[in-house]
């Protein structure tokens, strides 16, 4: 249960504390682009069986490859991009923090 609430607290409680302390201009596209960011999950479909709660998405699913996760990063320099990148990040983090709770 404490994974639970961790992973998806990092998924959708964390977006709502970063757009309210940092990107308080733009407060709730920020929020909308961080929870959308759960849509790179879709790379699970490709999987068989598509859930496993045992199993971590770093470096299995396409989406959270490190080439991906590279690219993530990348999305970091331009200013227009920057928000799309941190949102990708914080997912990543998300699912790499789970990892290391189911002991990877």
């Amino acid at each position: 249960m404490f994974r639970f609430f961790v992973h998806y607290g990092i998924h959708f409680v964390a977006p709502v504390i970063l757009a309210y302390c940092f990107f308080k201009e733009k407060r709730l596209f920020v929020l909308l682009v961080f929870w959308a960011a759960i849509l790179i999950d879709i790379d699970h479909l490709f999987a068989s069986p598509v859930y496993n709660a045992n199993r971590c998405s770093i470096a299995f699913h396409p989406l959270h490859s490190y080439v991906a996760i590279a690219i993530y990063t990348l999305l970091l320099v331009p200013k227009k991009t920057r928000v799309f990148g941190w949102a990708l990040l914080l997912h990543i983090a998300a699912d790499y923090i789970d990892c290391l709770l189911i002991g990877y």
